[in-house]
């Protein structure tokens, strides 16, 4: 096979032809997986499918937009796949046919390249007896291991295997056993784990309060005082029995060392998730896909693609060095439109995945290579000129994105679920420029949901080893694992793109630019408010890891979830390299990107 020019370095030779190469198609080069994929996109259009199509594959060429890992697989080839890249399941029934009905569902999601998220919280717990048989319940960290073996069997059967994340309210009898689930090495090593945390905890938190730990009480033998609480699978606020009690604080410090000794759990700030949802009016949502990115409903998925920041930099490393917001806005256009389009080409597992997206049309466009632009453009991350210039480019990506959708709505209808005066009583919305709220108003809207940032992980590597999603660059030189197609791991030696290029542009050859600033040299708060300022024009969510050199004692570590709760994000996950035995990526640092390896997370 003839050198392609677009595909200059090992990994993302190596990246291609693992993943998304259709060998059978007979595709030579990238340029023919991105024709493929703009024309299998293309053929839902209802009129002009050849302008489209040349408008899609404009975008794609030289990575510009990089559609999500299924998409580029998968489009074109007629395979029986998914084209969304993770999925939010459907609650778990509180019964042993209910849990394995569950169970296969996730199976079946997972054998056709799914990544899954669900919510242990309808589980009962360890040790409470059923009202109606009397039987014991396990509870869910018992639960949990069965869809972990479940994991483990799909992939050694040589199918890909997405990530798995579980939630957990943290007012579940059983919160300290999930907080514990991780710490014995190699346990429950397919999840990723995000504690469901409430303002009312919070508050409890700063009151220095006891915190109830509670189930609803329809569904346990005997009596026992009770609160008012909403929970997962029940329409409304139900009576649930106080099982025990225990200080807010002292569970709020289980969970933070637990983060600090093994990278897990997460959390969601699930009430902001819920009270900012574009959908308020329509859904609740308890979890997420596996990296966080994208809250769902029951059965909803993901439909993600990321725009290229590093290609949009003219003059990088000089003077005269800018961006070009004129064509973020153009690409930010198309790609909206190839995303809506990837909902009618796509395949579904489960009937149920299928109703749920096509309700809804969500879709989650977002960014890759923002440390490498930041360094292009002569920005330290973390500085305040580099949150004020990630701050505009997501601001123009939001409008634009949202604009489109206005006119795809003109065009072709708005998502089923679209309540004109609802929707625009949502937060985020009543946010935007009037001029979109007008449009909103008279047109409708063609997705609920438009904006999310995730990892990146494998198609930024396909991309010439850009900084992925908007983490900092992690070193300029690394050693890195990837699977091959048998599942063994193959090791590359790394350049990231930007300091390639620079050394390219100055002849040095082992130097770096001076803008360059690594993942953990950054302090905790410059992570927190660059995701901060990302997510005031992000309808879904971002996923972003901080960080935390290896030598940050606990006391430094400790007020990283507060923090970010009072700086407004959805969510946050922390990660102390020493904290974890098993990386993928090796010195001059470690860190956590167990979706990176799995190529789930893209």
């Amino acid at each position: 096979m003839q050198a392609d020019p677009y595909l200059d370095t090992e990994i993302a030779r190596h990246v291609w032809e693992t993943r998304y190469r259709w060998e059978e198609g007979g595709e030579a080069s990238i340029e023919a997986t991105w024709q493929r994929v703009a024309h299998a996109l293309a053929e839902v259009e209802p009129a002009e499918r050849d302008n489209w199509e040349e408008r899609f594959l404009s975008v794609l060429k030289g990575f510009q937009f990089l559609p999500g890992g299924r998409i580029q697989a998968g489009a074109g080839t007629g395979r029986d796949v998914t084209l969304f890249n993770c999925f939010v399941m459907g609650l778990i029934e509180d019964s042993i046919p209910g849990i394995f009905r569950s169970l296969q569902e996730g199976a079946l999601t997972m054998q056709r390249g799914g990544g899954v998220g669900y919510d242990f919280s309808t589980i009962r717990p360890h040790g409470a007896l059923a009202r109606k048989t009397g039987a014991v319940a396990s509870g869910p960290v018992s639960f949990m291991e069965v869809w972990e073996a479940m994991c483990a069997t799909i992939q050694s059967t040589g199918a890909r295997r997405g990530a798995m994340m579980a939630t957990l309210r943290c007012d579940h009898p059983d919160i300290l056993a999930f907080i514990e689930a991780k710490r014995q090495p190699g346990k429950l090593s397919h999840f990723n784990l995000s504690v469901q945390v409430t303002d009312a905890f919070m508050q409890a938190i700063e009151k220095d309060e006891n915190w109830p730990l509670v189930f609803p009480a329809k569904r346990l033998a005997g009596e026992g005082p009770t609160l008012i609480r909403e929970w997962p699978g029940e329409a409304n606020a139900v009576p649930c029995r106080i099982l025990k009690e225990l200080p807010a604080r002292a569970l709020w410090e289980s969970l933070l060392r637990a983060t600090y000794d093994t990278g897990e759990p997460g959390v969601l700030f699930i009430d902001r998730i819920n009270r900012l949802n574009n959908l308020w009016y329509a859904e609740r949502i308890s979890a997420t896909n596996p990296c966080g990115e994208v809250p769902l409903p029951p059965y909803g998925a993901c439909d993600l693609g990321s725009i290229n920041l590093t290609r949009l930099v003219r003059n990088p490393f000089t003077q005269e060095a800018s961006f070009d917001k004129d064509a973020l806005e153009k690409i930010t256009a198309v790609a909206v439109r190839m995303l809506d389009n990837v909902i009618d080409v796509s395949r579904f597992p489960l009937p149920q995945q299928r109703d749920a997206v096509h309700k809804a049309r969500r879709i989650g466009l977002g960014i890759t290579g923002l440390g490498d632009a930041l360094v292009m453009l002569g920005l330290r991350y973390g500085s305040d000129a580099s949150l004020a210039f990630a701050a505009d480019i997501m601001r123009t990506m939001c409008y634009a994105a949202y604009r489109q959708s206005v006119a795809l709505a003109k065009e072709k209808g708005s998502f089923p679920n679209f309540s004109r005066e609802r929707y625009l009583a949502g937060p985020f919305i009543q946010k935007l420029p009037a001029d979109i709220r007008d449009g909103i108003a008279r047109w409708g809207i063609r997705n609920s949901h438009l904006l999310s940032i995730a990892p990146t992980g494998t198609i930024s590597l396909l991309a010439g080893n850009v900084s992925s999603g908007i983490e900092p660059i992690f070193a300029a030189d690394y050693e890195r694992a990837v699977l091959d197609k048998n599942g063994v791991p193959k090791h590359f030696l790394l350049t990231d793109y930007a300091v390639r290029l620079w050394r390219k542009i100055t002849g040095q050859s082992k130097e770096v630019p001076e803008a360059l600033v690594t993942a953990e040299e950054l302090p905790i708060a410059a992570h927190l408010d660059m995701q901060a300022v990302l997510q005031t024009y992000v309808d879904n969510s971002i996923s972003k890891t901080v960080q935390v050199p290896p030598e940050t004692s606990f006391a430094e570590f400790a007020p990283i979830y507060r923090d970010a709760y009072e700086k407004g994000l959805k969510g946050c996950t922390a990660f102390r390299p020493a904290a974890m035995p098993a990386v993928v990526l090796t010195p001059p640092q470690t860190t956590k990107l167990s979706c990176d390896i799995t190529g789930s997370c893209e």
